[in-house]
């Protein structure tokens, strides 16, 4: 009988499909198409060719910007308001791809310098690493395929691409506007599957050459550990980013830290989770950050009004609920909070839980923010660094001095200045440091990370 694979609704869990699903076989069918294309050198397709096929990908994506937007919230339970914001990233993304291609090449190797070099004349050319192997998350179940696959089309690598199991529909969607922009089958594939032991064996096969994981730690340096000799990746994880109000911080900086802690539910790697706050505003700025997550719309994120959705899978509910129920165990003060359904959280914040309960160790990837006081400033860093994640931090301050102050010390791979950690653009280098990530992702960088450099040297022998 078939293998299928149940696709629902995230905020409703009412079905949305029944697909089919991939086996040990069709997986094996898959990598030998992926390696054939790639070891077929006189077969890889030109630039200009991988080019048109992006910018076609990207018009086609623009004309279907609403049915993807609906299906992300769907599937994914995204606020369709942000859903629209996914695709026209997404949409932009692929020209992004496109345009690197017009800077991405070698360079001149300067000879001459020893007598020994002489008479020769050297230069580096840009590879095709090989097959790519990309396994993504739920949370970002067009954009993160994008930065996927985009990158791996426009490089030259073949690529195979597993989606989240609870949201495949949006990957095998944009890998069909790739086959009609022009893209053969053997360039970019799908291996939908809920079998973790077949996606173990999908990146650990010896014919990928390179993983790109997104997803969570344990798993991320899981497969890393058991990658063949010789195999590349580039792991995203998460953490427990960190913001800083200084006194002098601006009022508004209220609304943005609120949108870095509850985008999407909360669900986010870079989501806004400890505020460390200057004892002298911690009143009036906990006042006013009660006010406006209260003001908050949660509900069904189809609807255009909603601000949050619901969380990805009732047992992740239950986990975020069950973390908040321990701190304020423990005595903690919760402002807000409560449950609409099994998969749906109410935001709510947590004032200064204990060093060591979950919500202040760990990701919470929930409606939840906790905030801390402090009142000097190299403390407040010293909390912020002192977790094994590192990803994008945030100091809030109208000082200059505070300002680059936290920006050098922070552990970070990106300081934002009066803005909240989940800012990103798609061409910029989006990176952890630490348990949080391995390699560099962003567009331009991931097209670097999925190419080798070939040096040819001339002998001009006369």
């Amino acid at each position: 009988m078939p293998l299928t694979m149940k696709v629902y609704q995230a905020f409703d869990r009412e079905p949305i499909a029944e697909l089919p699903a991939d086996d040990a076989a069709a997986l094996e069918q898959k990598l030998q198409v992926a390696a054939k294309a790639f070891a077929d050198r006189d077969g890889w397709l030109p630039a200009h060719q991988r080019m048109a096929i992006l910018r076609k990908a990207s018009a086609l994506l623009q004309e279907n910007r609403d049915r993807f937007a609906m299906m992300i919230a769907r599937e994914g339970g995204k606020p369709l308001t942000d859903a629209i914001i996914e695709v026209t990233r997404g949409i932009d993304g692929l020209v992004n791809a496109a345009d690197e291609l017009r800077n991405f090449g070698g360079k001149e190797i300067p000879m001459g310098l020893t007598a020994a070099s002489t008479n020769r004349w050297a230069f580096t050319t840009k590879e095709p690493i090989g097959v790519v192997a990309a396994i993504s998350a739920f949370n970002h179940p067009l954009n993160l395929i994008i930065h996927q696959i985009a990158p791996a089309i426009a490089v030259g690598c073949p690529v195979i691409v597993k989606p989240a199991a609870t949201t495949p529909i949006s990957c095998i969607e944009i890998v069909k506007l790739f086959r009609e922009a022009g893209l053969d089958e053997r360039w970019c594939q799908t291996l939908i599957t809920e079998d973790n032991s077949l996606a173990e064996a999908f990146v650990t096969d010896r014919r990928v050459a390179f993983l790109s994981f997104i997803g969570s730690a344990k798993v991320g340096w899981y497969l890393k550990s058991k990658l063949p000799p010789g195999t590349r990746c580039a792991l995203e994880h998460g953490g427990a980013a960190p913001v800083i109000v200084d006194r002098s911080a601006n009022v508004d900086a209220i609304v943005a830290i609120v949108k870095g802690g509850y985008y999407h539910a909360g669900q986010v790697c870079v989501s806004a989770q400890r505020l460390f706050v200057h004892e002298d505003i911690l009143a009036s700025f906990t006042e006013a950050l009660a006010a406006r997550v209260a003001a908050l719309h949660v509900g069904d994120p189809t609807l255009a009004q909603t601000e949050v959705g619901p969380l990805i899978l009732p047992r992740e509910a239950d986990r975020v609920a069950a973390w908040i129920k321990e701190a304020t165990d423990a005595g903690t003060k919760q402002i807000g909070g409560g449950r609409m359904s099994e998969t749906t959280l109410l935001p709510s914040v947590l004032m200064n839980p204990p060093a060591d309960a979950k919500v202040s160790m760990l990701e919470v990837f929930g409606p939840l923010t906790c905030v801390y006081g402090y009142r000097e400033l190299d403390e407040a860093i010293r909390i912020a660094n002192s977790l094994p994640y590192a990803f994008q931090a945030s100091i809030f301050s109208a000082d200059i001095a505070v300002a680059l102050r936290a920006a050098k010390h922070l552990n970070a791979s990106a300081v934002l200045v009066n803005d909240h950690t989940a800012f990103r653009t798609d061409w910029m280098p989006f990176a952890g440091r630490r348990q949080s990530g391995y390699g560099v992702g962003g567009i331009p960088w991931t097209m670097e990370e999925m190419a080798d450099d070939k040096m040819v040297v001339f002998n001009q022998v006369t």
